[in-house]
């Protein structure tokens, strides 16, 4: 078994290790922040030397390809802006060690889920990052609304947990197997009993990993209530893991009844990304006006799913074709959203942390009204959540317009035009709330002074801004990139 395709796992479980035994010691606390950030960015050179190569390890539990690749630069990018901005945001506490751990445990998770072709390992996975980023969440222990997010996020989680369990049942009692692509064989030769109950099952799982709507109701209080850090993490990091898993499941092993699941994916993309967009325009907490707008955003990247199981033909070359842009676009999408949302969730997150800094604690930190006039007190900053908020609208020359460009344009080569027609509406609907945050800065004058912003945050949030305008101006590779990630799992 060949372990330097799981070398980057490998450093991280080791360096998590180290930073929780280094942590009971005397050493300073500040370092470990700087010694994960290391161990990441070794992850990240580890999993770059590995492009081209790929296998199956575990007795085919888990398969490294270009598919699970892409998915480890997500977790693994977002893991180090994260920690990047974490540096400045807990350098002044006594549990960094845990806080570090924790975030590089999650991180594995996250990686053992891209690479899991097995369901056994794949809920595994899943429960890894799950268990560590519900105590992330609720690391904030003074904060009675950190205390509340993760014991929500706990709750609904565990939810989600036991239905994806139970899904995993069924299939496996209807297939013999746990394996993925013998799943998919034992699929395209027809079974004896229905996979109804437990498309269900594994729908309403993935749904909730994924923040579909009507599974979303953890996200908006869990967003806002979870440390901002944290929450970047969520919504950039943890929620494309459950796209990872649904894409190997449904695409890998369930393709051949995607009849089944088309008419689901198809109500959930439209449910998800109107009631986003809907809810978003009312909000004054930008936390949860950005976790709204997460599950609108959700509901743009599960058309993928809808195209692919609307192709009638896949096997044709035509057919498979039109059914790897799609999921290739899903993947750029994702990879935008990324640097998108990340980038937003921590800029927002330190004007909240500038706010609670200099004054008493307040419950509505990061209300709208604390960033009026921020263009004069932080001028970068507040170009950087410029462009962050114009390329989640889907503006040109940014991320956010290349990616719906190319998922847009899948439902359409697919014939379902309609579908493209309200993923436009509601994307020209989600420009006025994304706009307000701009012209409250810009055009409002200033209601309390702020203090300069953490290097860490600056540092963090200027990084996802120009992996946002770098995609937007130079997608030919990335969007290769995500095409040749695509075509792995097809």
């Amino acid at each position: 078994m060949n372990y330097m395709l799981l070398s980057p796992e490998i450093v991280l479980m080791l360096a998590a290790l180290v930073v929780l035994l280094l942590g009971v010691t005397r050493i300073e606390q500040r370092v470990l922040g700087w010694l994960s950030l290391v161990a990441l960015a070794a992850a990240t050179a580890l999993t770059l030397s590995l492009a081209g190569a790929g296998g199956t390890l575990l007795f085919g539990a888990l398969t490294v390809d270009a598919f699970s690749q892409f998915f480890k630069l997500v977790f693994l990018l977002v893991a180090m802006l994260v920690v990047i901005a974490s540096l400045s945001y807990y350098g002044k506490s006594r549990h960094q060690h845990e806080y570090y751990c924790l975030l590089l445990l999650a991180t594995v998770g996250m990686m053992f889920v891209a690479s899991s072709s097995d369901l056994a390992t794949l809920f595994v996975g899943f429960e890894l990052a799950s268990i560590s980023t519900y105590a992330l969440a609720a690391f904030d222990r003074e904060d009675m609304r950190s205390v509340e997010a993760g014991f929500k996020y706990f709750i609904i989680g565990a939810l989600s947990s036991a239905l994806m369990l139970m899904g995993i049942s069924f299939v496996y009692g209807l297939t013999g197997t746990t394996n993925l692509q013998q799943i998919a064989h034992i699929v395209g030769e027809g079974i004896s009993g229905s996979m109804t109950l437990a498309l269900v099952l594994l729908s309403a799982g993935f749904g909730f990993k994924m923040a579909l709507v009507p599974f979303h109701m953890w996200a908006p209080d869990t967003y806002q209530g979870a440390p901002s850090v944290v929450s970047s993490l969520l919504a950039a990091g943890s929620k494309k893991m459950g796209f990872a898993a649904a894409f190997k499941v449904f695409v890998l092993a369930l393709l051949a009844i995607r009849a089944e699941w088309y008419v689901l994916f198809a109500v959930f993309a439209v449910l998800t990304m109107t009631y986003g967009n809907l809810v978003a325009l009312s909000q004054r907490s930008l936390k949860r006006m950005l976790a709204y707008s997460s599950i609108a955003q959700a509901g743009y990247i599960a058309i993928g799913f809808v195209v692919i199981a609307s192709i009638t033909d896949v096997a044709s070359p035509e057919g498979l074709s039109v059914a790897t842009f799609a999921l290739g676009s899903s993947l750029f999408y994702i990879l935008s959203h990324a640097f998108m949302k990340g980038g937003a969730f921590l800029a927002v997150g330190a004007v909240a942390y500038m706010v609670q800094r200099d004054k008493s604690p307040l419950l509505d930190e990061d209300d709208i009204e604390h960033f009026a006039g921020l263009s004069k007190s932080s001028p970068l900053m507040a170009l950087c959540i410029s462009v962050l908020m114009f390329a989640l609208a889907g503006i040109p020359l940014t991320a956010g317009f290349m990616s719906k460009l190319l998922v847009f344009s899948s439902a359409i080569n697919a014939g379902l035009a309609w579908l493209a027609i309200v993923a436009i509406l509601n994307s020209a609907l989600s420009l006025w709330y994304y706009a307000r945050v701009v012209k409250v800065m810009y055009w409002r004058e200033p209601q309390m002074e702020l203090g300069s912003v953490p290097m860490g945050f600056v540092v963090a949030v200027v990084l996802a801004t120009l992996g946002t305008v770098v995609l937007g101006v130079y997608p030919a590779p990335f969007i290769e990139l995500a095409m040749h990630a695509a075509e792995a799992l097809m």
